[in-house]
């Protein structure tokens, strides 16, 4: 029971982090399914899922603030949504699936770490860089089980493309239809999330809601995202070393 009542208890913080930020969440939920040892198999569709409620609730929020820009997220969406589907109906072997997963949250504690940037004008789209990463993504995030927005984020300040919560309304977005797609082709396969998911719906719809009301006025507190680094780069390198 404790160690249950702590599960739900760092899903819940990862909500409120990673919404506060217009991200699903699904890299810190799986890094958490990995530490308390779920199973693989249900762990792609329990973080879809969790991906789908905390991700359309934080782009309400930014949305409501003026932040969303359709044309920017476009190109992302136009090849990720059909790729997202395809990517969740490839069946990959356990140790390959950790490997892959354990390099995708490196991949978030380097965004966290080092990708943040200040307010400042966006620049010119390249359409073509556009539509080939948002097909990338939408692959992936279907086949590993994100949303896509822990690398979406990072592309678009690196670019210049768009203000920080301006990427935020656009990572929620595309976080909240990859994850549709990638649930639909999970679910497609017969894969089920776990037991406790509609324990942990409604814990995410709580913390969304109180992390995405905090991101409209400032990102989350570079302390919290450090420890939130730390466990996922914890995780990451556990299931690397394990696989």
């Amino acid at each position: 029971m404790e160690a249950e009542l702590l599960f739900f208890v760092a899903i819940f913080i990862t909500s409120i982090l990673y919404s506060s930020v217009g991200h699903g969440g699904a890299s810190g939920y799986l890094a958490i399914m990995a530490l308390f040892a779920v199973e693989p198999e249900y762990m792609r569709a329990s973080a879809l899922t969790l991906n789908l409620f905390v991700a359309g609730i934080s782009f309400y929020y930014f949305y409501k603030g003026g932040y969303f820009r359709l044309k920017l997220l476009l190109p992302f969406i136009v090849l990720s949504i059909p790729l997202s589907f395809i990517g969740a109906r490839v069946d990959v072997e356990p140790k390959t699936y950790q490997i892959i997963l354990g390099l995708f949250l490196l991949i978030a504690v380097a965004r966290m770490l080092f990708f943040g940037k200040p307010e400042k004008a966006a620049k010119p789209m390249n359409l073509p860089m556009a539509l080939f990463f948002g097909a990338v993504l939408g692959f992936f995030s279907g086949m590993i089980g994100i949303g896509g927005g822990i690398i979406l984020s990072p592309l678009l300040l690196l670019m210049g493309w768009a203000s920080i919560k301006e990427t935020a309304a656009i990572s929620a977005v595309f976080i909240f239809l990859n994850s549709a797609s990638g649930i639909l082709g999970v679910l497609s396969k017969g894969f089920e999330p776990i037991g406790s998911i509609y324990i942990l719906i409604v814990i995410g719809i709580v913390g969304s809601m109180l992390g995405s009301s905090l991101g409209q006025k400032r990102m989350a507190p570079v302390q919290l995202m450090y420890v939130l680094s730390f466990v996922l780069l914890f995780a990451g390198i556990k299931l690397i070393y394990l696989s």
